[in-house]
C-alpha cells in the first residue's frame, strides 16, 4: 500500500535537489491532499486505488482552474494550473483510448441484456459495472455517455 504516496515522497526529494519550484509546490500539495484523506474520519493508511482517486480529483481540479482562468483572461494563472495538471497526470494510469472502452462498454451491456434487452432502468447498474473495470483509466461521464448511447441505440 501507499505505493503512490512513496513515489510522490522521492519525486519531492529529487525536485528539491533540483530547485524545481514548480514541481515542489505541486508534488507538496499531492501529499498533503493524500495526508489529508488518511486523517479524515478515521486514521488510516489509504489503499492505492483511495491514492489514486484523490490523484485523479486533483487533476480534474487543476484543469477546472485552469478553464476558469482563461474564461477570465488570466492566462499565467490558467498556464500554472494546466502544468499542475500535467505534472500530476504522471502518476495515473494510461487512459483508455475510445476504443478499448467501447469494447468494455459492450461487455457489459451485452452481460447486462442476457435476460433480454436492456433497458435505461439498468444504466446504473452498468455504469458502476465499467467503472469498476476501468479504475481511473476513464472519465465517469464518457462511461455514462458510452452506456446511455448503447442502451438507447
Amino acid at each position: 500500500m501507499a505505493q503512490l504516496k512513496d513515489q510522490l515522497k522521492a519525486d519531492l526529494v529529487v525536485a528539491m535537489k533540483a530547485h524545481d519550484d514548480e514541481a515542489k509546490s505541486t508534488l507538496r500539495m499531492a501529499i498533503a491532499a493524500i495526508m489529508n484523506a488518511e486523517v479524515a474520519e478515521t486514521a488510516h493508511e489509504l489503499t492505492d486505488a483511495e491514492e489514486l482517486a484523490i490523484i485523479t480529483r486533483e487533476v480534474h481540479t487543476r484543469e477546472d482552474s485552469a478553464k476558469t482562468y482563461a474564461e477570465a483572461g488570466r492566462q499565467e494563472l490558467a498556464d500554472k494550473e494546466t502544468s499542475e495538471a500535467e505534472l500530476l497526470k504522471h502518476y495515473l494510469p494510461e487512459p483508455l483510448g475510445h476504443d478499448e472502452l467501447q469494447e468494455i462498454v459492450d461487455a457489459e451491456v451485452a452481460a447486462a441484456s442476457e435476460d433480454g434487452k436492456p433497458t435505461m432502468k439498468q444504466m446504473g447498474r452498468i455504469v458502476r459495472a465499467v467503472n469498476d473495470q476501468v479504475k481511473g483509466r476513464a472519465e465517469g461521464r464518457e462511461v455514462a455517455a458510452l452506456v446511455k448511447k448503447a442502451l438507447t441505440s
